[in-house]
């Protein structure tokens, strides 16, 4: 008796198509161009979680530079000054001082400001 490998295959496809589902026209219909789809979908995701990390970094800095240029310094200064003063407060913190809580981040940039004197 010959034997078929139908339900593997069957799981295999649908696998596939729910994750191309959304795509346009043939990428979600048809079994060749779901499989480019789907190779290619997996291929961006992989860059593109590293390029937000990168692009949430930017964005953090720039927040942090803006802060610092308010109160009268520039960027590489009070990170500097925050590095001598041994605070050990990351970008992400930083960034969200200088927006929620802009009296924590004058006392944060007081200390650097002192502690690089």
């Amino acid at each position: 008796m010959r034997v078929t490998i139908g339900a593997a295959r069957r799981r295999k496809k649908k696998r596939l198509f729910k994750e191309a589902k959304g795509n346009f026209g043939g990428r979600s219909k048809l079994l060749r161009t779901v499989k480019e789809t789907v190779l290619k979908s997996r291929m961006y995701a992989f860059r593109d979680r590293r390029a937000f990390k990168r692009e949430m970094r930017r964005l953090w800095i720039t927040r942090i530079s803006a802060a610092c240029q308010m109160r009268g310094m520039n960027y590489s200064e009070f990170i500097h000054g925050l590095k001598q003063a041994n605070l050990g407060l990351n970008r992400k913190s930083l960034s969200e001082l200088a927006i929620h809580e802009p009296a924590v981040f004058d006392e944060v940039f007081e200390l650097a400001k002192a502690a690089r004197n």
